[in-house]
Order: C-alpha cells, then structure tokens, then sequence
C-alpha cells in the first residue's frame, strides 16, 4: 500500500469513527472495539464492533465508488419475501456508512473449511436450496436492473482482456475471438430466455451465513429456517437457473458431479413444487443451468484475473484453476461449444489433436 493510499485509509477510518459516534448512544457501540470483518472485490469494507448486548456490523461503502441505495432497496425485497437478511440499524447513505445487525461470523465457506460431517453439509444446502426457492418465489424483484443479453455479453469481455492476454498471455487471434464471440452470444441469448426473478448474483458459500442452522462447525444438526444471505447489492432481475448454478459450481468450494446433480435435482423438485417457471424436464433444465454457470464462469476467469493483474489481489489467483475446470466441464458436455473448448484447450497449453475414432 502506498503512503497516499494509507493516509486516505486513515482519513476515511476517522470519518467513520465519528459517524459511530453519533450513534453509539442509541445503539450503545464500543467504538474502541471497532475491527476489520471483512472485505470484497469492491471498495466496500465491513467491520465489527461490540455493542452492550452483542455485536454489530458497520459497512463503509466509500462514495463516489459505492452506493447504499441498491444494499437498502434488495434488504427490503428480500425482507418483504421473508427471507433473513441484515436489519439496518442506522445509516448515512450521503457518507457511504450503514450499521446492521451481526448474523455471525461462520459463513458456509468458513463452515466447510472447518470440517463438517456429510449430514451437516446437507442440511445447510438443502437449506439453501429451501431459501432460493422462497426468494424466488416470493421476494419481489420491484426496480431491479435487467440482466438481460446485453449486460451478460457486455460482461464477458473480461474474459478476452483478462483472463486470456493477462493472465494466460495469450490473446486471442481474430478466428478464437470470434470462436468465443459466438459462443458468448449463444449462452447470453439462452439465459435471456429464461422466466425473470430476483437474482442474488453472488448466491454461493462465503454469502451464506450460518446463522444458527448448526451450534458449531461439529455439532450436531438442528433444523432452523435457513441461511442468512449477505452481499446482496448486485441484486438484478435476470435468468431463473443463475443463482442454482452460483450455489452448485461455487467458485470458491469445488463439488464433485455426482454433488452437483443431487442439489440440482433437490432444487428443481422444490421450485416445481412452488410453481416456479423452471422445465418441466429435468434435462432441459440442466442443460440451462449449466449453460448459465458457463456464462458466469467465463465472466468469474476474466474478473478474477482482472482484480490480480489490475488491483493486486492476488488471492483471488488460487480460485481460478477451480473456476476453470467448472468452465471446461460444461464446454466438453455439449458438442455446439467444443470450439469454445478448444479455445480454453489453447488457454490451457493442453494439445489439440484431430484425428479419427473407430
């Protein structure tokens, strides 16, 4: 970090500790107690802080960069469908600071990197799959941004631009651009199609809090309404199947096929049930799920490379391999994407051989 970017961090620390200030009475804060929670791929932090009867969660979103407005606009939707998300104790949208309830500090992906038994693992994502259903079902999606076949297109040029000539130092010539071109416009075109709902975006382990669904990491399972949801604010009214695909080819925990299918079916047995607008074949279904967590994936390669070889977060780099191999298991399944495959195959330094089979 630079002198200049320290001093702005110190800077923005003390305007945020006088905003607490002005609150701490009503809501009886300990700002001395004020520590780092977390932070994301955008300039938002989280901190945490102890209150006289817990803890609380303060996020900075840093204007111009951020805004409150979409966190506070999806924190009602999602509240209005009945699903646990963050209740907003106070705010100054103008500063860019809100202070919110604390739902815990184990996330599912904290949760599985602990160790769970495989009936704790299933309870906490049938459980999930129970909240999806609900948001869907019942969250409404009043003023959401359409992602529609632009924006999906729009944001696959990461992939191009970072992911291929930054990280893998290939860029792309003019025949494989237009190889994945086409296939971006096939697999935008497919979501786009797709019945509109709420769609979380980022619907996988780290933004699935715990929220008392397990007493701790090794105990044993008790049956709770399910998980608490967090990091929202990207929230859009988009493809149906989008948010089963972040939950079952997460790119930060990796799921074997055979785990995939089964939550895949669990949940598409649960939004029939609800009269959810999904296929009424379960093969058509997958294909457009898995066709969707292609698209995402895709953008996720380009994305992650981008805050690496951009913003110096290199963390993210350890992700890749994983979000890669969820691409490539899709684009070798379906033979209308094996030129896409053969672009990745490339990107991979993986020999592309042609021949004959008998």
């Amino acid at each position: 970090m630079t002198a200049t970017a320290q001093s702005s961090n110190e800077i923005r620390l003390h305007v945020l500790k006088s905003w607490l200030a002005t609150v701490a009475d009503a809501h009886a804060l300990n700002i001395s107690t004020l520590r780092t929670a977390s932070s994301d791929a955008s300039f938002r932090h989280y901190y945490r802080i102890d209150t006289s009867s817990g803890t609380a969660i303060v996020m900075d979103a840093p204007p111009p960069h951020e805004d409150c407005g979409p966190f506070l606009h999806v924190t009602s939707l999602l509240q209005q469908g009945g699903l646990n998300v963050p209740e907003i104790l106070a705010q100054d949208t103008k500063q860019g600071f809100l202070l919110l309830s604390d739902l815990g500090e184990l996330s599912y992906y904290q949760a599985i990197q602990v160790g769970l038994s495989d009936s704790q693992l299933q309870l906490l994502y049938r459980n999930a799959i129970t909240a999806l259903v609900a948001m869907q079902q019942h969250a409404p999606s009043t003023g959401l941004p359409p992602y529609d076949s632009t924006r999906l297109l729009e944001e696959l040029a990461v992939f191009p631009e970072w992911y291929a000539a930054h990280h893998c130092q290939s860029p792309l010539n003019e025949q494989d651009m237009a190889t994945v071109q086409q296939a971006f416009t096939l697999l935008a075109n497919d979501a786009a199609k797709q019945p509109q709902v709420l769609v979380h975006r980022d619907f996988h382990s780290p933004n699935l809090m715990v929220f008392g669904q397990l007493d701790n990491a090794k105990s044993t399972p008790t049956q709770t309404t399910g998980p608490a949801l967090i990091d929202y604010q990207d929230a859009l009214l988009g493809p149906i199947t989008y948010d089963i695909a972040s939950l079952i080819m997460d790119a930060r925990t990796t799921w074997e096929e055979p785990q995939q299918l089964d939550w895949a079916i669990r949940y598409w047995e649960a939004a029939r049930a609800a009269n959810l607008p999904v296929h009424a074949d379960f093969a058509d279904f997958h294909q457009a799920y898995e066709w969707m967590s292609l698209q995402r994936n895709l953008r996720i390669l380009g994305v992650f490379a981008r805050l690496s070889h951009r913003d110096g977060k290199h963390n993210y780099l350890e992700h890749i391999p994983r979000v890669n191999a969820y691409a490539r298991q899709v684009a070798s399944r379906y033979g209308v994407l094996a030129p896409l495959r053969r672009v990745l195959d490339k990107l991979d330094n993986i020999q592309v051989t042609t021949g004959y089979t008998f």
